[in-house]
């Protein structure tokens, strides 16, 4: 009898997310199996307890998720759950924390295709601010950008102090080159904008990070993206369903991209990757990077 898909879903929190569960069963596998309390101590034995019981055919049809809410830790699990792998005995782990890696992939690869298609170019030497980006999405799509070429400014609602340790963090771990700004008015906001070619707004659910009146001091903004997909808009004048739209802004040249477009490229990536997992003869260990491989593949 062939052995089933097993993905065994691991997370540091109290309890994995239904969403991915749901994507998972979606995407091909026959069981997906919770695991809540795993943390970056408990990923390596974990990982060989998975490995060892089915033998080289049986691992070829398993795999492990890594959940959580933590960016930078669910990057740490991968790592170590890649280096607990005793070879023949490997399967593929894909690391997507609240689904903040696909979520931040697709952002970067809808505002990329934006940028092409109305400005000639990708995000190479633009100037970025992310708004929410403590956050998990934030913390990724920051990462990405600065990856991409982009000069990237991390900004904190609540002044400079949170988003000065977010940055750190990121700089530490990954050897990006962000900078971290004061966003606690709008007189501090305005000035932001003044030079911001590209808007990410990643800020919690129902969180209005920019009005009319900010984006009026938007001289050079090209493209806004909101991944808000509850009212108010993280965006004044972003729609749900936008995809390029144009957006009134002071630079008189501005495009944004809303939640939908932004969402229906994350679950493209999402069920792209699993599926993945599913079809690979040899090991995958899919973190952010992987995901905006997928995501720029689709969005072409």
């Amino acid at each position: 009898m062939e052995k089933p898909n097993l993905l065994h879903f691991a997370t540091p929190g109290a309890r994995v997310s239904p969403f991915d569960v749901n994507m998972a069963y979606d995407a091909g596998w026959n069981a997906v199996i919770p695991y809540a309390g795993v943390g970056p101590d408990d990923i390596a034995g974990f990982t060989q307890d998975a490995i060892f019981s089915r033998g080289p055919k049986g691992v070829k049809r398993t795999g492990i998720f890594i959940g959580g809410r933590d960016a930078v830790l669910a990057t740490d699990m991968l790592d170590a759950a890649r280096k607990a792998m005793v070879p023949p005995f490997e399967v593929s782990v894909f690391a997507d924390p609240s689904g903040a890696y696909t979520t931040a992939a697709a952002m970067v690869a809808k505002v990329e295709q934006s940028l092409r298609r109305t400005h000639g170019s990708g995000l190479e030497g633009r100037s970025i601010v992310v708004f929410g980006g403590t956050g998990p999405v934030g913390m990724v799509a920051a990462v990405l950008a600065a990856q991409a070429g982009g000069r990237v400014t991390l900004p904190g609602h609540d002044g400079l102090a949170r988003a000065a340790s977010a940055v750190s963090a990121l700089q530490t771990r990954f050897g990006v080159d962000i900078q971290p700004a004061d966003a606690s008015s709008d007189d501090a906001k305005h000035a932001l904008l003044a030079q911001t070619e590209v808007v990410l707004a990643t800020a919690k659910a129902g969180v209005q990070v920019l009005g009319t009146a900010h984006l009026q001091h938007a001289h050079a903004l090209c493209v806004a993206a909101d991944i808000n997909a509850v009212p108010p808009a993280g965006v004044e004048g972003i729609g749900f369903m936008d995809d390029g739209s144009a957006l009134a802004a002071a630079s008189g040249k501005a495009v944004g991209v809303g939640p939908l477009a932004i969402g229906n490229l994350k679950y493209q990536v999402q069920q792209g990757l699993l599926r993945r997992m599913l079809n690979t003869d040899k090991p995958l260990y899919l973190g952010f990077p992987d995901c905006l491989d997928e995501a720029r593949q689709h969005a072409a």
